[in-house]
């Protein structure tokens, strides 16, 4: 009798090599064939007809705050890991701030993983943070399987985060360049925005001329002059200024190593359509014009931005007021992510594969997971989503599973619907149900 446990059948599913009706099979939590869509059934196999649903590879979020432990009135593990299942995200990496304490030491880390150890719906992975005065932590921290390391630019937000000026980043990136480890950074320049205008209030333009393209610009410019300077590798978060892409182009035919990512909000809203109070659609750096958004989506086709992942980043709905000067900064967006990306994309005449590679393939190749996670093939673990990609839903905050149901998509009409979420080979979300945490907490491979 064949070891195989489990085949998913689908007149479309999402390899490596495009979309295609197959058989997946599945053994110990692991994809071992990929087979024709009318195979035979190994015998002692159960077969799950996906019909014309589409099966895709989990996707991978990079770039999620779970503010737990210390702000878990804000998020926790549970509900943002049931946010992302909800969503077909079936495996996260964990930012080290907003929590308290945050990862900077292996110590915080292993408080981190306490909090999170047995509620977790999904696989979850910790960056760690480099601060000012912990470059002494780092190494410590890569060892203990943290995936890379967060630095700001410019003040985070939090106190207990601080910035890295020039020359500290210059110190972090020196120690973590010496163990081969990433630095991942948010590129917004303290200078440009110290002289930028400030105005307090409700309305959004006068928000948006507060965090202008030239603080990400002149941020990301010196960002890779000091990656190419120190032979670092660097990624650049969050990316929101088009004006920026012709330097990371050029640094990168340069050899420069250097990777970005953007996301959902940036791709998919404008600040033309924000309405004045409304800060559920502020984030620092800011939702941009229109225009600005034709620059990421021309990125995106060329590859110069790598990947798309969230920035989930919530707070209680109180520090949501209607004074963009004041409000928390942060888009709630796990369970919406690959709808919302993917109306677009659709829109656009990208397919599919095109949303796999921007958010489960490369977001894998990004924390080192490759080998494990981010493709339907064999080896990989059977970590899925089925989607019903031309099925459309109205957003509806009261649907949402992360703790604060805020969120800058309400009402908007989006396509595909995540009919269910596999994890190896465990269904963990059907039809809106959910079983019992089957997550994992990961640690960055030697």
């Amino acid at each position: 009798m064949s070891d195989t446990e489990l085949v998913l059948r689908s007149t479309r599913v999402v390899t490596p090599d495009g979309t295609r009706p197959a058989s997946v099979e599945v053994a110990h939590g692991t994809i071992t064939a990929v087979t024709a869509h009318d195979a035979p059934v190994p015998g002692g196999a159960r077969l799950e007809d996906l019909g014309d649903d589409v099966l895709l590879p989990g996707l991978v979020d990079t770039h999620v705050h779970v503010n737990d432990p210390g702000r878990s009135e804000w998020e926790g593990f549970w509900t943002a890991t049931r946010a992302a299942a909800a969503g077909g995200i079936t495996t996260l990496i964990d930012m080290p701030l907003n929590s308290l304490p945050p990862t900077t030491t292996v110590a915080h880390l292993r408080a981190k993983q306490r909090a999170a150890a047995g509620r977790v719906h999904v696989d979850v992975g910790f960056w760690g943070g480099a601060l000012p005065d912990n470059v002494h932590d780092l190494r410590p921290l890569h060892e203990a399987g943290v995936f890379g390391f967060k630095a700001f630019l410019s003040p985070s937000g939090v106190d207990e985060f601080p910035h890295l000026d020039r020359e500290r980043l210059d110190r972090s990136l020196e120690e973590i360049a010496a163990f081969d480890g990433l630095l991942i950074v948010h590129a917004e320049d303290p200078h440009q925005l110290a002289a930028a205008p400030r105005h307090g209030g409700p309305r959004y333009a006068d928000f948006l001329a507060s965090r202008p393209r030239r603080a990400e610009d002149t941020a990301v410019a010196h960002l890779v002059d000091r990656a190419a300077h120190l032979d670092g590798r660097v990624h650049v978060l969050h990316l929101s200024s088009g004006d920026a892409l012709p330097v990371i182009a050029a640094a990168r035919a340069d050899g420069v190593r250097v990777t970005v990512e953007t996301c959902p909000h940036y791709l998919t809203l404008t600040a033309e359509e924000v309405p004045d109070g409304a800060s559920e659609f502020k984030c620092c750096p800011p939702i941009r014009e229109a225009a600005n958004r034709e620059l990421l989506w021309r990125a995106l086709a060329d590859g110069t931005i790598d990947c798309v992942v969230t920035d989930h980043s919530p707070s209680t709905a109180d520090l949501k007021t209607d004074d963009f000067a004041t409000a928390w900064g942060g888009i709630s967006g796990l369970q919406l992510s690959l709808p919302a990306v993917w109306t677009e994309a659709r829109g656009r005449g990208h397919g599919l594969e095109d949303v796999v590679r921007w958010m489960s393939a490369r977001t894998a190749g990004l924390a080192g997971l490759g080998a494990r996670k981010g493709a339907v093939a064999p080896g990989r673990d059977a970590d899925f989503a089925v989607l019903a990609p031309d099925e459309t839903f109205t957003v509806d905050p009261a649907a949402l599973q992360h703790r604060n149901r805020v969120t800058a998509y309400t009402g908007r009409t989006l396509y595909g619907v995540v009919r269910s979420t596999w994890l190896r080979g465990r269904r963990i979300l059907a039809d809106g149900e959910f079983t019992a945490p089957r997550g994992r907490l990961l640690t960055r491979s030697p």
